[in-house]
């Protein structure tokens, strides 16, 4: 199961822990690290068993769980700019008077108001949340959609993706299979997207590329890797140093 599964099929709980057991294994949900459960992991001097660890490991590479969330585009978390700065300076404890301060808008009793419309949707997800549940339970025929990756970037219609769909277009265009080249490079956003989540598979994520390096993996895989990269970069699959001396898998 891919991390994106792993993260959107997480339990409300889960989610605000930031990973998951699976049998011995607790994995990192906003990254994929895994510790195994019986193993002692050493840091600075002192020695953790897995879950504290992978909760120190959440602490130091994501800063917390509520920062990672907040971090993701606004597609995936339905908040405006607004909404997003209010609920960051909420968890960081400041007054109604402090945010009014430092965002520099209304008066204590509008930054009150601001809280009420986050509870009221906060209310709507919950019933909404509620209804989806039930509906699978129901809904007989409702196709099976791929998650949307967590560094997308702008997420829109291309990333309407049924399981079918990606399976028939994989097979179009990596006739030896996903591990084998690509034919031709598609033109459509919908089979972009999908040849291009195909090829970062093929890039290890715990790994940081040269460009050589990295260009010597896409050329295997077809001709203008120039273009491939760059559109790795632009789906939000693929990051670097500016100057492009080092290349890696976005988490």
């Amino acid at each position: 199961m891919e991390l994106s599964d792993l993260f959107w099929n997480a339990s409300l709980d889960e989610l605000k822990r930031g990973y998951i057991q699976k049998k011995d294994i607790y994995i990192c949900l906003l990254c994929g690290e895994e510790y195994e459960k019986g193993i002692v992991y050493p840091h600075e001097s002192l020695f953790y068993e897995a879950e504290r660890y992978m909760g120190l490991h959440i602490e130091q590479t994501h800063g917390s769980v509520f920062e990672y969330l907040i971090g993701l585009d606004k597609k995936l978390t339905g908040l405006t700019d607004h909404q997003n700065n209010l609920l960051r300076l909420f968890y960081q404890g400041k007054s109604d008077t402090e945010v009014q301060k430092e965002l520099g808008i209304g008066s204590a009793s509008t930054i009150r108001h601001h809280r009420f419309t986050l509870k009221e949707k906060e209310r709507q997800a919950r019933t909404f949340l509620a209804m989806m549940e039930l509906l699978k339970e129901k809904d007989q025929h409702a196709p099976s959609f791929i998650p949307v990756h967590k560094t997308a970037t702008m997420v829109d219609d291309r990333y309407n993706i049924t399981q079918d769909e990606q399976r028939k277009i994989v097979e179009k265009f990596f006739p030896e299979g996903p591990t084998g080249p690509l034919t031709k490079f598609p033109l459509k956003q919908k089979e972009k997207l999908i040849v291009l989540r195909e090829i970062i598979k093929h890039i290890e994520s715990e790994r940081v590329y040269t460009e050589k390096e990295l260009n010597e993996i896409l050329q295997v895989i077809y001709g203008d890797y120039v273009m491939i990269r760059r559109y790795l970069i632009e789906y939000g699959l693929l990051d670097r140093k500016p100057d492009g001396s080092e290349y890696w898998v976005m988490k």
